[in-house]
C-alpha cells in the first residue's frame, strides 16, 4: 500500500532497508533490579497528584493510571507486539536504526510517513486502534484539559504509536509534525521513569523544560505545544514498579488524532 507523506518531514523518502523485527522480552525480575534501586530515592509507587501545566497547553497528570490499569496496557502490549505487523525497530531514512522498538496501531508510522500496512516489515495491515484505547485517550484529554473543554470534546484519535525503551534507548528532539490535525497527542508512560524534554516550537535549541514522567503519569500536548520539539533523553533504570509485567525499560503509548 503506497504510505501518505504529511508535512515537512513526510516529504524525506523513507529508508529502502527494511525495519528490524523483535519480540518482548520475558519481563524484570526484582533482582534484577536491585542494584538500579539502591541509587534511586524515587518510590516504585506514586499516588496521583494534582495536574499541573508544564507550558501553554502541555499538561503532566502525575499518576493517573493505577497498578491494575498499568498491568492490563502491559498485556495488551504484549498482544499488539506480535506479528503480523509487529514490533520492530524502525529506520530513519538515513538507514539508521532507531533505538525504540515500536509497534502501531490504527495507521503505521515508518519515519516519516503512515500508511496502513507494515511497509517497513511484513507489509500486514496495521491493527486496528482498540476501543478501549480509543475511550482512554479521550478520557485522559479530558482529564488533562476539563471534559468541558473544546479539544477534550472534538478529540477523535485513529492511531497509537507504542514506543518500548530498553536500557540506553533515547528519543532525540523532533516534532510530532506528520498528522494534518491539530489535535492534542496523548502520553502514557508505564515502567521506569524518564528524563522527558521540551524544546520550543521552532527550535531544538535550550531553553529546555526537563520532566520525568513515572509509572502511570499522562502528559498530554496540544494547542500552542501542538508542534513542540520533545524527545526522551534518558531513563532512571530500575525504577519501574514491581509486578508490572514489562521487560528492563519503559513503554510510552501515544494516541493520536491524524486528520488523514
Amino acid at each position: 500500500m503506497s504510505t501518505i507523506p504529511t508535512g515537512a518531514r513526510g516529504r524525506l523518502a523513507p529508508s529502502r532497508l527494511a525495519g528490524l523485527s523483535t519480540v518482548v522480552a520475558p519481563a524484570a525480575e526484582p533482582a534484577a533490579r536491585q542494584l538500579s534501586l539502591l541509587s534511586s530515592a524515587e518510590p516504585l509507587a506514586r499516588p496521583s497528584s494534582p495536574s499541573r501545566e508544564l507550558l501553554p497547553g502541555a499538561v503532566l497528570v502525575p499518576g493517573w493510571l493505577d497498578l491494575a490499569q498499568q498491568q492490563s496496557l502491559v498485556r495488551d502490549f504484549r498482544r499488539w507486539s506480535l506479528p503480523p505487523a509487529g514490533l520492530r525497530h524502525a529506520r530513519v531514512p538515513s538507514g539508521h536504526l532507531m533505538s525504540v522498538q515500536s509497534v502501531c496501531l490504527g495507521w503505521h508510522w515508518q519515519p516519516y510517513v503512515y500508511s496502513r500496512t507494515a511497509d517497513d516489515t511484513d507489509g500486514a495491515p496495521v491493527k486496528p486502534l482498540p476501543p478501549e484505547l480509543f475511550a482512554l485517550a479521550r478520557a485522559a484529554v479530558a482529564a488533562a484539559y476539563g471534559a468541558e473543554d473544546g479539544a477534550a470534546q472534538a478529540f477523535r484519535p485513529d492511531a497509537a504509536i507504542v514506543n518500548l525503551y530498553g536500557p540506553g534507548a533515547r528519543l532525540g528532539l523532533h516534532q510530532d509534525g506528520e498528522e494534518p490535525a491539530d489535535a492534542p497527542v496523548v502520553t502514557l508512560s508505564l515502567g521506569d521513569t524518564c528524563l522527558f524534554r521540551f524544546a520550543g516550537v521552532d527550535r531544538r535549541t535550550a531553553p529546555f523544560v526537563d520532566v520525568e514522567l513515572h509509572s502511570g503519569d499522562l502528559l498530554v500536548f496540544g494547542g500552542p505545544t501542538r508542534r513542540i520539539y520533545h524527545g526522551v533523553r534518558k531513563l532512571l533504570e530500575g525504577t519501574a514498579p514491581d509486578g508490572l509485567g514489562l521487560p528492563l525499560g519503559r513503554l510510552s503509548i501515544t494516541v493520536r488524532e491524524t486528520g488523514l
